[in-house]
């Protein structure tokens, strides 16, 4: 890491530790004023990144959608897509999208006149500030010169922001580095050596999206890593530990998301008649209701592996989420989240 870095980094950990240690003391000063106007039996349910009012009100159009089908033991919430596209040339083996899009992983796009003004729509009916996922039903990186237009969109105004996740390496990112934009989001998902040469043969490899990432970092983008999922390969610690390595070694992500599989039975279904690599549904071990999962203990074993070694680097716990997963293992390692949002996006 050249000394420049070195010194955001060390800027970046301060201002983290400056802003927990104002949180920590702004909330005991607060809890008099809490309990003064709040029943404490009533006090979860002022979470909401999205008020009632506003679901009742506007339940989105064609391309800005509402995601709010958590089951009740997944500790997760809602949080908006924006659905610009549809399916993914990237074809991992494990992807969800094969359910998703039962079968069909095809790209198709919806016309820029249409994502226009469905999206300035959402930014007249949805009032407070917002994060708007574009990676949810496809690549958000699939198809640089569309999203250019639709980044600059969300350009125009100061209150939302647009969320960027790919697994594209730095071909697909030119757009971003020529003009920088404080109202993106940028995030790779990103994996294990092993994990990506087995079942995501047609990503960049993981070092090629680390250098993407590092790239917009290092203009001031916020960017986020997410590491998932996680399987446990034949030496799955010593591969993650590389790959922790790596990341820190190039840039400091203002949030880390981890997670493990997911095998929902539309995903395994149609990954078996697409005829792909199927060893990476062997690691199941129990059923969910967010599909199938490796056991309890297994997933425990690692998220605390993984959490352990990122907070070695000095990272703050706060800025590290887990995805799709139950609130008894969130409860069992002490993690917390909120059940009202989406604890990996977030609202702003």
């Amino acid at each position: 890491m050249t000394e420049d870095k070195l010194k955001r980094r060390k800027a970046a950990l301060k201002a983290w530790d400056t802003i927990r240690k104002k949180k920590n003391k702004k909330a005991i000063n607060d809890v008099g004023k809490i309990e003064t106007y709040v029943d404490n039996k009533n006090l979860i349910n002022n979470f909401d990144i999205i008020t009632k009012d506003e679901i009742i009100n506007w339940k989105g159009n064609g391309v800005i959608k509402l995601f709010n089908k958590t089951p009740h033991n997944i500790a997760c919430g809602n949080f908006w897509e924006i659905r610009w596209a549809y399916g993914c040339p990237l074809n991992c083996n494990y992807c969800y999208l094969r359910g998703t899009m039962r079968g069909n992983m095809k790209q198709s796009y919806v016309k820029f006149d249409e994502i226009e003004k469905c999206v300035k729509e959402a930014f007249t009916y949805i009032k407070k500030g917002t994060i708007f996922n574009s990676g949810e039903l496809c690549d958000s990186l699939m198809n640089p010169i569309l999203m250019e237009k639709i980044v600059d969109l969300f350009e125009q105004q100061k209150k939302h922001k647009i969320f960027l996740l790919s697994k594209f390496g730095t071909d697909h990112i030119e757009f971003l580095l020529k003009k920088p934009r404080k109202q993106t989001i940028c995030a790779w998902s990103i994996n294990a050596k092993t994990v990506a040469e087995k079942w995501e043969p047609n990503a960049a490899n993981p070092i090629e999206r680390l250098k993407a990432a590092e790239k917009v970092w290092d203009l001031g983008y916020d960017t986020r890593v997410r590491i998932d999922p996680i399987f446990p390969i034949d030496n799955w610690k010593l591969e993650y530990n590389n790959l922790i390595d790596v990341l820190f070694s190039n840039l400091l992500p203002n949030k880390i998301i981890l997670g493990t599989p997911r095998g929902l039975w539309k995903t395994i279904n149609y990954a078996e008649k697409a005829g792909v690599d199927m060893t990476w549904s062997t690691f199941f071990k129990e059923n969910t209701s967010w599909g199938k999962k490796i056991s309890f203990e297994m997933r425990t074993e690692i998220y605390k592996f993984m959490i352990e070694k990122i907070e070695s680097f000095g990272y703050p716990i706060h800025n590290i989420s887990i995805c799709k997963e139950t609130v008894e293992m969130l409860k069992s390692l002490n993690i917390k989240y909120n059940i009202n949002k989406c604890n990996c996006y977030g609202s702003l």
